[in-house]
């Protein structure tokens, strides 16, 4: 089950149902499925808090995944900062603010799966598997 969270921030998801069926075709393309995803929306204080306290990171970033799966089921939370979604979408030229939303939200969910984005090898692997599954995400 997918739940939708909001700290710190107004901002709501729409579309709700057709994201969770997106991030579900993602998690069985890769022989996984969905347990206990929470997505929770903030704004970058809140995010750089929990890096802090947490990570012992001093720095804003756009998302935090802390992963609890268990075998092949997906379970975890997804902070993720509003706030630096928004600039990223500018600075990155994203389509629109929902497109990099998105890319951010899938990147959470290949966290979970087990993709990593330490080495340029794997930013390039993670890049590549992002862009595949936002391609699928109109079929949805």
């Amino acid at each position: 089950m997918i739940s939708y969270f909001s700290e710190e921030t107004p901002f709501v998801l729409k579309g709700r149902q057709r994201n969770n069926r997106w991030l579900r075709l993602v998690a069985e393309s890769e022989i996984r499925r969905i347990g206990d995803v929470n997505i929770i929306f903030c704004s970058d204080n809140y995010l750089l808090d929990v890096n802090r306290r947490f990570l012992c990171h001093d720095y804003f970033t756009d998302i935090i995944t802390f992963d609890y799966c268990e075998g092949d089921k997906l379970s975890g939370d997804l902070f993720i900062s509003i706030d630096t979604v928004r600039d990223n979408a500018v600075e990155y030229g994203a389509e629109s603010f929902e497109q990099e939303l998105a890319r951010v939200m899938v990147h959470g969910i290949l966290h979970l799966i087990g993709y990593d984005d330490h080495t340029p090898e794997e930013q390039k692997t993670m890049r590549a598997k992002e862009n595949y599954y936002l391609s699928l995400r109109e079929l949805v």
